[in-house]
């Protein structure tokens, strides 16, 4: 007997609630959707400030200053490092990755548990629990917080570095989405400007790029601020920067619980770091802290012997 709004009732009322029903439609039939800021509630301000947060990172890292106009200040020298997916087109890197965000600012975390964007991602993984018992819960998970610095290149060469993001699990894969991948676009993203690629329909497939996956594939063009969703099963990757200056960018990656995180953050995310952010409920179950399995889920029974007080 159902006891209260299953989750699935409880979704379809927010995606009404947050205009999502063409986003929704979208990824269910292309394998990915762009949703605007008009829709998402990021405002300019925001995208400022993620971006020139990043910037500051970088040159944290780096050791040198960058601006979105003009990249970096000098010339970035990666040595005989070979890159990770450029190593299939035999490429020199033009990019470098940052990881953990969620720790380095308010502003990271505030857009991790953006409203529209959980929504979308409860939407891809489901839930799981009988529908309506008070056991039902959300199934999704952070997985890592990470931005991409890329700058004029090669990019990933001719492989477009295209993949699908749950590529570690066995095949066959099913309807249920085991990953999801949500994209901020924090600079304008155009081909020449080394827009994400993507083979619409792909996730239909259930399977790992084939070797017509680059003459499918198109670039995904919008303006900052938006964001660009998919399923773990949608081949994608991303073209060469032809253009000046920097794209820029942050991809909240979500798992089913079932599946390993690529941060360990159960374990490791600082737990005043939770409560500091606009949704601190919606963060907690997402880093899934709490597991019951931690400890003795259900309690003991206590022994009661005959003749003896119980104790």
């Amino acid at each position: 007997m159902k006891t209260k709004e299953t989750r699935a009732e409880e979704l379809a009322r927010t995606i009404t609630e947050l205009g999502l029903e063409p986003y929704i439609q979208e990824i269910d039939e292309q394998g990915y959707t762009v949703v605007p800021p008009s829709i998402t509630g990021v405002t300019e301000e925001q995208v400022d400030q993620l971006t020139q947060l990043l910037l500051d990172e970088s040159e944290k890292y780096v050791g040198c200053k960058f601006t979105v106009e003009g990249g970096s200040e000098c010339e970035l020298d990666y040595g005989d490092f070979p890159g990770a997916i450029e190593q299939i087109s035999g490429v020199k890197p033009a990019q470098f990755m940052m990881v953990q965000l969620c720790k380095i600012h308010r502003a990271f975390r505030d857009l991790a548990v953006n409203p529209a964007a959980i929504a979308i991602v409860n939407h891809l993984i489901g839930s799981h629990g009988v529908p309506g018992s008070p056991g039902e819960s959300w199934a999704a998970r952070f997985s890592s917080f990470n931005a991409f610095i890329k700058w004029q290149g090669d990019g990933y060469g001719e492989s477009l570095g295209l993949h699908a993001d749950q590529t570690a699990v066995p095949l066959p894969w099913g309807d249920t989405a085991l990953n999801a991948n949500c994209t901020w676009a924090l600079t304008d993203y155009t081909e020449a400007g080394g827009a994400i690629a993507v083979v619409p329909g792909s996730h239909k497939l259930k399977s790992r790029p084939g070797p017509d996956a680059v003459e499918n594939a198109i670039p995904v063009e919008c303006p900052r601020g938006s964001l660009i969703a998919l399923p773990g099963t949608t081949w994608h990757g991303a073209y060469p920067k032809s253009t000046p200056g920097l794209r820029v960018n942050i991809g909240n990656y979500f798992r089913h619980s079932s599946i390993l995180p690529q941060e360990d953050i159960p374990n490791h995310f600082p737990r005043d770091l939770i409560d500091d952010c606009i949704d601190p409920k919606t963060f907690k179950w997402l880093v899934g802290s709490g597991s019951p399995y931690r400890t003795p889920p259900l309690p003991f029974p206590r022994a009661v012997r005959k003749g003896a007080q119980a104790r």
